[in-house]
C-alpha cells in the first residue's frame, strides 16, 4: 500500500541539522520501539516533508533535505520579545530555576494560544524570550524507512489523529 492522503503512516528515521562547525548533528530519532505514526495529510508536519514521502510504500527508504523555508521557516525577529520579569511570578516570586538561559517555558498569548518560548536573556527587570520554532532557520536532513502504511479508520479521520499502536488511546 502506498502513502497517500488519509492513510496512517509509520516511519523510523534520524533527523540531523548542521551544527556550528558545519557538521551533521543528530537531534531526533524515531526507532522501531518509538516510531513516528501520523495520518498523511493531517499531520501538521511541514508540507514539503509529506510531499517527499508521497507515494512511498512499506519497506521503502528515504533520504532528503528540507531547506529552512520548506521546514519551519526562517527565524522571525518579531518572535523574539522582551517581557517584564513580573510576568513569570508564581505566588509573588519568580521560581529560581525557571529563568535559566535555554529553558523552554509554556506560555499563553493574549488570544489564549499556547506557545513555547525559550529564555534567551535575563536582566533585572526583563526576560528576552524566543517564540520561534526550535528548528526555524535550520536545514533538516531526514534519513529513514517507511515501516507500515494502512487505511485510517473513520474514527481516526474524524478525530484527526491515529488511535491504537503508536497513536492516542481513548
Amino acid at each position: 500500500m502506498k502513502i497517500e492522503k488519509n492513510r496512517v503512516v509509520t516511519l523510523t528515521y534520524e533527523l540531523r541539522i548542521m551544527n556550528e562547525q558545519g557538521e551533521p548533528s543528530l537531534i531526533e530519532t524515531a526507532d522501531n520501539e518509538h516510531p513516528m505514526v501520523f495520518i498523511f495529510g493531517m499531520s501538521g508536519l511541514p508540507e514539503q516533508f509529506e510531499e517527499k514521502l508521497d507515494g512511498l510504500s512499506a519497506g521503502d527508504t528515504f533520504d532528503f533535505k528540507l531547506d529552512a523555508e520548506e521546514g519551519y521557516g526562517s527565524q522571525d525577529a518579531e518572535a523574539i520579545v522582551d517581557l517584564p520579569k513580573a510576568a513569570f511570578e508564581v505566588e509573588g516570586a519568580v521560581p529560581e530555576d525557571m529563568l535559566e538561559i535555554g529553558n523552554y517555558i509554556p506560555m499563553t498569548d493574549a488570544e489564549g494560544n499556547q506557545l513555547q518560548g525559550r529564555v534567551v536573556e535575563v536582566t533585572a527587570d526583563t526576560v528576552k524570550m524566543d517564540f520561534n520554532h526550535p528548528l526555524a532557520g535550520k536545514e533538516l536532513y531526514f534519513k529513514g524507512k517507511v515501516e507500515k502504511v494502512r487505511e485510517a479508520t473513520p474514527d481516526e479521520l474524524s478525530h484527526g489523529h491515529v488511535h491504537g499502536e503508536g497513536g492516542v488511546h481513548h
